[in-house]
């Protein structure tokens, strides 16, 4: 019972700081300011949750592109960290390298996870209509990745059905990745 609690508690507060690491890397991938002065809701907390961990790793991992490689690798530490205290608690079975296999698989589910919530409310704000910065800004993280999918998907009686698709697909590569990271994992322990 204590390890589920500690756990979870590990999942969420590691979820978050990994997942707005990553929200930082794509926001900045796709030149969204994050400035206060640009409007923008999330930036300041963006960068009032990643500044301590980001930073110090930008003075020695540089861009690559427009690709803020320091971000990833915070995401990464993060999860790493979260896999390391769980496998220490656990009465370390298991070898270290695996704990970074699961780290590097967590990195990329959590991009799946969020990239899911973010469709979700981008098509409930759309629903309703809202002109907010908040929807603005929505549209310009989701879109990228549903354009390809709303030119392929016509409207069905005036219903947009891409963000389905896309959630669809969303899923569809997260069992993709569970598979792969038991096939992994079954590798690495025999």
């Amino acid at each position: 019972m204590l390890y589920q609690i500690t756990s979870l508690l590990l999942e969420v507060a590691a979820g978050l700081l990994a997942g707005t690491c990553l929200l930082r890397l794509y926001m900045q991938y796709q030149r969204i300011p994050m400035s206060s002065r640009s409007g923008n809701p999330l930036g300041k907390f963006i960068f009032a949750v990643t500044d301590w961990l980001v930073l110090p790793l930008r003075r020695i991992i540089p861009a690559a592109g427009r690709w803020d490689l320091s971000s990833l690798v915070a995401a990464y530490l993060v999860q790493l960290v979260e896999f390391v205290i769980l496998w220490a608690i656990s009465g370390m079975g298991g070898s270290l390298l695996t704990v970074g296999v699961l780290a590097a698989f967590g990195v990329v589910r959590l991009a799946i996870s969020g990239l899911t919530v973010l469709v979700i409310v981008y098509a409930i704000l759309s629903w309703v209509q809202t002109q907010s910065m908040m929807a603005d800004l929505l549209e310009r993280l989701v879109m990228p990745v549903m354009a390809p999918i709303r030119r392929i998907v016509p409207l069905v009686g005036g219903i947009d059905l891409s963000p389905l698709v896309l959630l669809l697909l969303l899923q569809v590569v997260g069992i993709v990745l569970g598979a792969m990271q038991a096939t992994v994992l079954v590798a690495l322990a025999s």
